[in-house]
């Protein structure tokens, strides 16, 4: 199915007007399909990446060193970060470097959601099985070319 078909539109300025709108369609039609995933963890896409972030690092960050390696640049990192910590799921201390900053490390419940998550890691893969691995290659190639500007 093209476009035209999934949102009843088949007028576009141009082709540019058309991957723009395609671009934001398909991001919430991945989203939405990923996002039972999440709840059942009652965690959200954001709170998953951040866990990610953290679980990589092997080391306390910091908010802001987590933001800048966030996909949604617009979350508000410390916020979530805070229902984290009421979740259980991460830990915050004062930061031996510098008082003014909170130093943020996953905890072992937050790994235990990850890796149940990890499991079914193949199962949200899925929703890729439509494009071959040459076609995910280009797709990966036209995306960073897009953001490159």
């Amino acid at each position: 199915m093209g476009i035209e078909t999934d949102i009843h539109q088949v007028n576009f300025k141009n082709e540019f007007q058309k991957a723009m709108v395609n671009l934001i369609y398909t991001s919430n039609w991945v989203n939405d399909r990923t996002k039972v995933f999440f709840d059942r963890q009652d965690i959200t896409p954001q709170q998953f990446n951040i866990l990610r972030i953290l679980r990589g690092a092997n080391k306390p960050l910091s908010t802001i060193q987590i933001r800048t390696r966030m996909l949604d640049k617009m979350s508000d990192t410390s916020r979530m970060v805070d229902r984290l910590v009421k979740k259980g799921l991460v830990l915050k201390t004062i930061s031996l470097i510098d008082k003014r900053l909170v130093d943020v490390t996953i905890s072992e419940t937050g790994k235990q959601v990850l890796y149940k998550l990890d499991t079914r890691e193949d199962e949200m893969l899925n929703i890729m099985n439509g494009i071959s691995e040459d076609e995910a290659v280009l797709l990966n190639t036209l995306l960073d070319k897009l953001r490159s500007k």
